[in-house]
């Protein structure tokens, strides 16, 4: 029972930071494929950085920017210029590195994100960036301390901030490893591990081709879970899916590999 009960909170932790970062940040501000209640959208600008170390504005830029020139030089985590292992250092120095630039109001990356009505949060505009951090290791350590049980501790801090794992699992095997449904013009691949393990993310290949879509599979055998978090949401009458944009179903008896139309759209 206390190895299911560690489990439990693991899932529970990582199922918060999942949604915040797969549903509100990729699917609702960076690509528009969601639209937030405007007090949930509030929520997310305010407090989406404590349920994941990472500022929602900078991660939206930076995911723009990687979708404007996938797998190219100015790519800022691609395993084409950074290695399969090196893209886990160079996500972080490019999230930095726009953080630098979004607060110096640099017009290359604040255009990027001039249709967000919020700012980057106030942690990071007073170098505080490590806060959130040491806030889920203090929550861990009370858990240890008061009932004894450390697993159970550290499957709660694991599971709040294994991000920059997820990050490195996507943008290397989603763009090194897997198969591909679409011609995009650049590497992006569908990993099923990443797809299964990140929600839905590791379906690279689908989500280069229709970056508006809200859903990641395109085939009956991928299973999106990020979907379906969105479908409970909007159930909960938490957001509204847009469904005009959504990946269109597969034509009976089509061939394995799809020549798609160019992708023209850089979100």
């Amino acid at each position: 029972m206390y190895i299911l009960a560690c489990l439990a909170v693991f899932f529970g932790a990582y199922l918060l930071q999942i949604t915040m970062i797969s549903a509100f940040y990729h699917r609702a501000l960076a690509h528009e494929s969601l639209v937030l209640q405007p007090w949930l959208k509030r929520f997310v600008a305010q407090s989406g950085m404590w349920f994941t170390g990472l500022d929602p504005k900078a991660w939206v830029c930076m995911h723009r920017m990687h979708h404007e020139h996938s797998d190219t030089a100015l790519d800022p985590h691609s395993p084409v210029h950074y290695g399969f292992f090196g893209v886990l250092r160079g996500q972080l120095r490019s999230y930095e590195r726009t953080l630098v630039r979004l607060a110096k109001g640099d017009p290359a990356y604040t255009s990027k994100v001039a249709d967000l009505d919020f700012p980057t949060n106030w942690m990071n505009r007073h170098r505080l960036w490590g806060l959130p951090y040491v806030a889920h290791f203090l929550v861990a350590l009370a858990i240890a301390l008061s009932t004894g049980f450390w697993i159970m501790a550290a499957g709660y801090w694991l599971g709040m901030m294994s991000h920059p794992i997820q990050g490195w699992l996507v943008n290397s095997l989603g763009h090194a490893v897997g198969s591909r449904n679409f011609n995009t013009p650049d590497n992006a691949r569908n990993n099923t591990l990443a797809a299964w393990l990140i929600f839905g993310e590791g379906f690279q290949n689908n989500h280069h081709q229709y970056p508006a879509s809200a859903k990641f599979s395109y085939r009956k055998t991928e299973v999106d879970l990020g979907y379906g978090l969105c479908l409970l949401m909007e159930r909960c009458k938490l957001l509204r899916i847009e469904r005009a944009t959504l990946i269109p179903s597969p034509k009976k008896k089509s061939p394995e590999t799809f020549i798609g139309e160019p992708v023209t759209e850089n979100r």
